[in-house]
């Protein structure tokens, strides 16, 4: 990712549940908030909920690069925290990326004519 570093820090993770705008469907949750950088920052949240390690590392990835492939399209300085949801363990890649994408319109994080 080129423009966007990891978020980490749990203080960082309960400012964004607390004051963030969110966006949920059946797959993921989106919070975000901007953060007054030039960069944005990604954290993933997979809950025990969703399978053992292979099933939660496997839902990261799928996130993880779903958000990579469409990174520019994305407004930069904001913090981002998608939460994936059981049903995202058990969806393909195409669904992840197409509900992280419609989240991210919903909440205007994406430039404009881009959607």
């Amino acid at each position: 990712m080129k423009h966007t570093i990891s978020l980490k820090q749990n203080h960082l993770f309960r400012r964004l549940y607390s004051k963030g705008k969110s966006a949920v469907d059946g797959r993921l949750a989106v919070y975000c908030r901007k953060n007054g950088g030039s960069r944005s920052r990604l954290g993933l949240t997979v809950g025990v909920k969703l399978g053992k390690a292979v099933a939660r590392n496997r839902t990261r990835r799928r996130i993880r690069e779903a958000y990579r492939v469409h990174e520019d399209r994305f407004l930069p300085g904001y913090d981002l925290v998608v939460v994936a949801r059981v049903r995202a363990g058990h969806s393909r890649y195409r669904e992840v990326e197409r509900s992280l994408l419609s989240l991210a319109d919903k909440l205007g994080l994406l430039r404009k004519g881009e959607a």
